[in-house]
């Protein structure tokens, strides 16, 4: 039995003075290590084998002041509620409390926008990220078309996800079906070069299913240099999937 009073299993999650810690077997692991899921806000725990997880769970145990640097470095989560300011698909746009249902209301020029939903807490996130996702939906898919169109490549089929490790991707088409790309939805809350360049790269694979230098010549030419939207990425990402996160 470990010091815990307890076994442990891939993928179970542990608190130690707060934080939360995702334990995970990695069989090419050679050693027991510690990661932070900068997106999931948690700290990994990884071990060789099953067996070793409650060796990871300690080790985690004596490195908390560590973990709780690494955590305090993250950005503050970013609730949907009332009076939270975004930027989707470019144009600000301010949460509202009001009765009724949830409706995304447009100033006349389309600059700038409300979404105003009734009740608050859970319920009021939910019905906020609903419109989200159909703005995220809409703007994803204006801009695929355009980098689609301008490699002369058909039209794919555009869905979204709530991924954590990556922002979108491409299937190629198969047995007649049009190819599948798919997002992130958060990618909407990004600067729009930024959101534009991801839809530019994964609209690349439609013609070139690498990253290879024919791959990036194909992203160049829809967007210019990737190199400061790749950064800006990497730099905020975590940003990103703070809205709409609890705080721990």
């Amino acid at each position: 039995m470990s010091p815990f009073g307890r076994t442990f299993a891939d993928g179970d999650r542990i608190e130690i003075a707060g934080a939360v810690i995702r334990l995970k077997v990695h069989a090419r692991a050679r050693r027991i290590s510690l990661r932070l899921d900068r997106s999931r806000r948690e700290v990994v725990a990884t071990a060789p084998s099953p067996r070793r997880l409650a060796e990871a769970a300690a080790f985690a145990r004596d490195r908390i002041d560590w973990i709780s640097a690494r955590l305090a470095e993250l950005p503050q989560a970013q609730p949907l509620a009332p009076g939270a300011e975004l930027s989707v698909m470019g144009r600000p746009v301010r949460l509202v409390q009001a009765p009724g249902r949830a409706r995304w209301l447009a100033d006349e020029d389309g600059s700038s926008a409300q979404i105003t939903a009734q009740g608050e807490g859970e319920g009021f996130a939910r019905a906020t990220q609903r419109l989200l996702r159909k703005q995220a939906l809409e703007g994803l898919g204006a801009l695929t078309r355009t980098h689609a169109q301008a490699l002369a490549a058909p039209m794919p089929e555009v869905l979204l996800t709530d991924a954590r490790s990556r922002w979108g991707s491409c299937k190629p088409p198969v047995a007649g079906k049009p190819a599948v790309i798919r997002y992130s939805w958060r990618l909407a809350l990004a600067p729009l070069a930024v959101a534009d360049y991801v839809a530019a790269h994964e609209c690349a694979h439609l013609r070139e299913l690498n990253h290879g230098p024919r791959f990036w010549a194909l992203v160049e030419s829809l967007v210019g240099d990737p190199a400061p939207h790749r950064a800006w990425l990497r730099a905020h990402g975590a940003r990103l999937h703070a809205i709409g996160s609890s705080a721990q």
